[in-house]
C-alpha cells in the first residue's frame, strides 16, 4: 500500500522505514491540509498528528484513501462522520501518554504551588529573599479531575501519592474504578465548588467545548487553580481571564491554548524560534501578562518514551489494517461526534 506520514521528525522516519516493510512510504514534516493534499492524490493510508486537517474538503481529494492512522489519542482534527459515510476506517493511539501527560500536569501544579518560576528567576539574579514566595502544600487539598481515562487515572494515582483528596467527574462514571483508586464521583458543578485544583483530561467534542464558560467560571471555588493539558477549546479564554481578574482563580497552568490550532504543526510549534510569532500568539490571549499563569507549548506529550510508543502503536495499527482487520478503531457515535 501507499502510505503517507505527516508531522514527523527525521529519527521517526528512519524508525518507521526499519519497522514497516513491504509498503511504499512517503514522509512529510509538515501537516496535511488543503494546500498540500495534491501531493498524495493516490494514497491508501494516511498517518498524522493532530495538526493535519482531515476535513471533508481534504478527504474528497483522496479517492483511494482507505485508512487513517491518527498518531494521537485525540481525533477532533478528523471528520469522522464523513469518513464513516465514505467507508474510511480510523485508528488512534489510545494510551501512549497516560503517565507522560499526568507527570506534566503535576509539573504545572508544583510550579504554581511552590512558586517555582519566581523562585528560580529570583535566585538567578542573586536574590535569595523569601518575600512573596510563600506557597502551599498539596497534602490535604482537593483536586477535581475531569475525565478519568488513561491520563486521568494516572493523575488520580499521583494525587493520592501527595495525600490529596480526589473527586472526579465523567459522563460515564465507573464505580469499580473509583473504589479501586480511592476517589469519589461528583457532578461537574459540585466539582467546581469543592476543588482547590481543577484539571482537565477529556477529549474535545461538542459536550466538552467551553466546559469552562462565563457561566461555569463563576461556580468555581474562590482561590482555586485551573490546569489544562487536554485541548485549548475546553476553556473559554474570556472566561479564564475573567476568573483570574476577578479573584475567582488564584492561577492557571496551561499546556494548551484556545486557537492554537492556527499554528497547525505541533512539532513546528516546539521548534519555532520566531519570537514575534510566539509573542503575538500569546498576547492575543492576554495570558502572558498574568503573573499567576504558566504556559507551556503543548509539550506535555513530548518525551522520547511517549513518541516511541506512538510510533510502535501506529505501526501495529497499519500492519493490522493491511491484514484486513482494524485495531484501536475510532467509531462514529454521539460520544465521538465533534
Amino acid at each position: 500500500m501507499k502510505i503517507a506520514f505527516f508531522e514527523l521528525e527525521k529519527w521517526e522516519e528512519e524508525y518507521i522505514k526499519d519497522n514497516l516493510e513491504g509498503h511504499k512510504l512517503f514522509f512529510f514534516n509538515r501537516p496535511l491540509n488543503v494546500r498540500s493534499v495534491n501531493k498524495i492524490k493516490d494514497i491508501d493510508i494516511i498517518a498524522c498528528f493532530i495538526y493535519s486537517e482531515l476535513n471533508e474538503e481534504v478527504l474528497r481529494d483522496l479517492p483511494k484513501l482507505k485508512f487513517i492512522a491518527a498518531m494521537s489519542t485525540g481525533f477532533d482534527h478528523i471528520n469522522i462522520a464523513y469518513c464513516k459515510k465514505i467507508g474510511i476506517k480510523i485508528s488512534n493511539v489510545p494510551s501512549y501518554g497516560g503517565n507522560t501527560v499526568a507527570e506534566h500536569t503535576f509539573g504545572l501544579i508544583l510550579h504554581l504551588s511552590k512558586k517555582l518560576n519566581d523562585s528560580i528567576y529570583r535566585t538567578k539574579r542573586n536574590d535569595f529573599s523569601l518575600n512573596g514566595l510563600m506557597g502551599f502544600d498539596l497534602k490535604g487539598k482537593t483536586i477535581g479531575v475531569i475525565g478519568v481515562g488513561n491520563i486521568g487515572r494516572h493523575v488520580v494515582k499521583i494525587a493520592k501519592g501527595f495525600e490529596m483528596n480526589v473527586i472526579a467527574h465523567s459522563l460515564y462514571p465507573d464505580n469499580k474504578l473509583s473504589k479501586e483508586l480511592g476517589f469519589k464521583w461528583t457532578s461537574f458543578d459540585e466539582l467546581l465548588r469543592k476543588s482547590d485544583i481543577i484539571t482537565f483530561h477529556v477529549p474535545l467534542n461538542d459536550s466538552t467545548r467551553h466546559m469552562i464558560s462565563m457561566n461555569s467560571i463563576k461556580k468555581i471555588k474562590k482561590g482555586a487553580y485551573l490546569i489544562n493539558t487536554a485541548r485549548g477549546e475546553i476553556v473559554d479564554t474570556k472566561a479564564l481571564l475573567y476568573g483570574l481578574n476577578h479573584d475567582i482563580l488564584a492561577g492557571a497552568g496551561l499546556d494548551v491554548l484556545e486557537g492554537e490550532i492556527d499554528i497547525k504543526d505541533e512539532k513546528a510549534l516546539l521548534k519555532n524560534t520566531n519570537k514575534k510569532i510566539w509573542e503575538n500568539f500569546l498576547q492575543n490571549h492576554l495570558l502572558l501578562k498574568e503573573k499567576n499563569v504558566i504556559v507551556t507549548p503543548h509539550s506535555a506529550f513530548y518525551t522520547r518514551e511517549a513518541l516511541q510508543r506512538i510510533l510502535d502503536i501506529t505501526i501495529e495499527n497499519i500492519k493490522t489494517f493491511s491484514k484486513g482487520k482494524t485495531m484501536n478503531r475510532v467509531v462514529y457515535n454521539e460520544r465521538t461526534k465533534s
